[in-house]
């Protein structure tokens, strides 16, 4: 079996401590452990911040916290800040809204390869089970499980995971709550495209330009499982402007942008 690559789990968060707590105990289950977690905190309360403070004492892996000050939607620019943070080579990006299946991790580092990136899916938990999830602060499911939707999406057998190919056009399917890369192949790009405005297309509009430089596609099934945890759609009013500027990252096949992670990379 190949090594391992060094990994950072990144996920970010915002006002949301309910959902976050869930997030990292299923990470404390994990079957490998990533080598550091770190929250990219688009200005969250107070109350994350002690949460994360309290979870801090006993995690099994450093659990790093960067935060900025709240100014709206602000996605791209934290995660630019908390990947140019990171101490590994391999990003694996979930969402705050997250809980993962005990071999995730594992899944991803197995299934890594150099001038690949890798994305999943994710199970979705409906709303009428909110308040068992949190009551009960549940983080283990399986196909049986009541408040679910999607359960074929359940189904983890690696190896039905290795029919998938790589590939150079970006796929529709292709999510930003599951999905890992290369630290050096996002710097290559610039990372995130900060100027996109407000919710949506960030993850795509930056697996485009991986594309662009060469670097392939794959999709993780039967492998890389999340549950995702309801919540209200986001204000979607400014994605048609995000929508050009990902239509023209794709039909000028551009690679760099010009407002991304090398402002916080140290010189």
């Amino acid at each position: 079996m190949k090594p391992y690559p060094s990994c950072s789990l990144v996920t970010p968060t915002y006002n949301w401590p309910e959902a976050l707590e869930l997030l990292l105990l299923s990470i404390k289950n994990q079957s490998y452990l990533p080598n550091e977690v770190i929250i990219a905190d688009d200005g969250s309360r107070e109350d994350t911040k002690l949460l994360i403070q309290k979870i801090q004492d006993d995690f099994p892996v450093p659990l790093h916290h960067i935060w900025h000050k709240d100014n709206k939607n602000q996605k791209p620019v934290i995660m630019n800040k908390a990947i140019a943070s990171a101490k590994c080579d391999y990003i694996i990006e979930i969402d705050g809204d997250i809980i993962m299946h005990k071999d995730f991790i594992k899944d991803h580092l197995s299934s890594s390869e150099k001038g690949v990136f890798l994305y999943g899916s994710r199970v979705n938990i409906q709303e009428s089970h909110l308040k068992t999830l949190f009551d009960t602060k549940q983080i283990h499911f399986n196909f049986f499980s009541k408040g679910i939707k999607k359960r074929g999406r359940t189904l983890r057998i690696p190896f039905l995971a290795h029919q998938y190919k790589k590939e150079d056009k970006r796929s529709s399917k292709l999510r930003g709550c599951n999905i890992s890369f290369w630290r050096e192949d996002f710097i290559a790009i610039n990372g995130f495209n900060e100027s996109l405005t407000g919710w949506g297309i960030d993850d795509s509009e930056m697996a485009q330009r991986l594309i662009n430089v060469g670097v392939k596609g794959k999709r993780l099934k039967f492998k890389g499982i999340v549950y995702h945890i309801y919540h209200p759609e986001q204000d979607k009013s400014h994605i048609h402007l995000n929508e050009l500027i990902e239509k023209e990252t794709t039909e000028k096949k551009v690679t760099y942008i010009e407002k991304g992670v090398d402002q916080y990379l140290k010189k």
